[in-house]
C-alpha cells in the first residue's frame, strides 16, 4: 500500500527564524506559542490576499507572525499586537528588518475599539481579545472577502475547569453567526475559519 506524507507541505523556508523564535520560546517557558500545523495554514491564507492588511491579536513570542509573514508579499503590512512586552520582545528581535510587520505593545481591547471597521482582509485572533471577547468588533474590522482564523479551539489539557464553558460559548457564538462562511477543523489545536458573505 502506498503512503503519502503531507505534512511535507508544512514546512517553512524560514528555518533559522522559526528556530530562533522556538529556542527563545523555550527560554521564556513561554507555553502558548502556535503550533507548526496552524502555522503552515497561516502562511497558505496570507498569501491569498496580496498587497493584504493583516492582524494579528496576541503576538506571543511570533511564531504565528513568522508564518504570516512568509505568506504575505512584499506590498502587505501586518499589524501584531501584545500585551506582554517580555515576550513580544523575541518578535522584536527576530524581525528587526522587515518593515511589513508593526508590532505594537497594548491591550488588545482597547486597541480593537479604536479600528475603522472593514479596514483588514485577515485576522488571526491569538489573544482573549478578538477571542473570547469583542467578537463582533473584531468581526466588523474584516473587508468584505476577508479572513477570520481562531485556534486552540479543542479542549486543551493544561485548561484550566472553568475554561471549557467559556470556548464552549465561543464555538456557540461563531457557529451561530449570519451572514458568513465557516468551517471548524479538528486538526493542530483545532480551527475555526470564517469570511463574512459579500453584499
Amino acid at each position: 500500500m502506498f503512503e503519502f506524507n503531507l505534512e511535507d507541505f508544512n514546512s517553512s523556508k524560514i528555518n533559522e527564524v522559526i528556530h530562533f523564535i522556538n529556542n527563545k520560546t523555550k527560554e521564556l517557558g513561554f507555553d502558548m506559542a502556535s503550533r507548526p500545523e496552524t502555522g503552515a495554514l497561516l502562511r497558505v491564507l496570507a498569501a491569498s490576499k496580496p498587497n493584504g492588511r493583516f492582524l494579528e491579536i496576541g503576538t506571543g513570542t511570533g511564531l504565528g507572525t513568522a508564518w504570516l509573514l512568509e505568506g504575505m508579499d512584499k506590498n502587505s503590512k501586518l499589524i501584531s499586537i501584545e500585551c506582554d512586552k517580555n515576550v513580544q520582545s523575541v518578535a522584536k528581535e527576530a524581525f528587526l528588518n522587515d518593515d511589513r510587520l508593526e508590532l505594537i505593545y497594548d491591550n488588545g481591547s482597547d486597541f480593537l475599539k479604536n479600528q475603522i471597521p472593514n479596514s483588514y482582509d485577515m485576522i488571526f485572533a491569538d489573544a482573549y481579545p478578538g477571542k473570547y471577547e469583542f467578537l463582533d468588533e473584531t468581526l466588523n474590522l474584516l473587508k468584505p472577502g476577508g479572513i477570520y482564523i481562531v485556534d486552540d479551539m479543542l479542549p486543551q489539557a493544561d485548561w484550566p475547569e472553568d475554561h471549557f464553558p467559556l470556548a464552549k460559548g465561543v464555538l456557540d457564538s461563531l457557529k451561530n453567526l449570519k451572514n458568513v462562511v465557516s468551517v471548524g477543523l479538528n486538526w493542530s489545536s483545532g480551527l475555526i475559519i470564517i469570511v463574512p458573505k459579500r453584499n
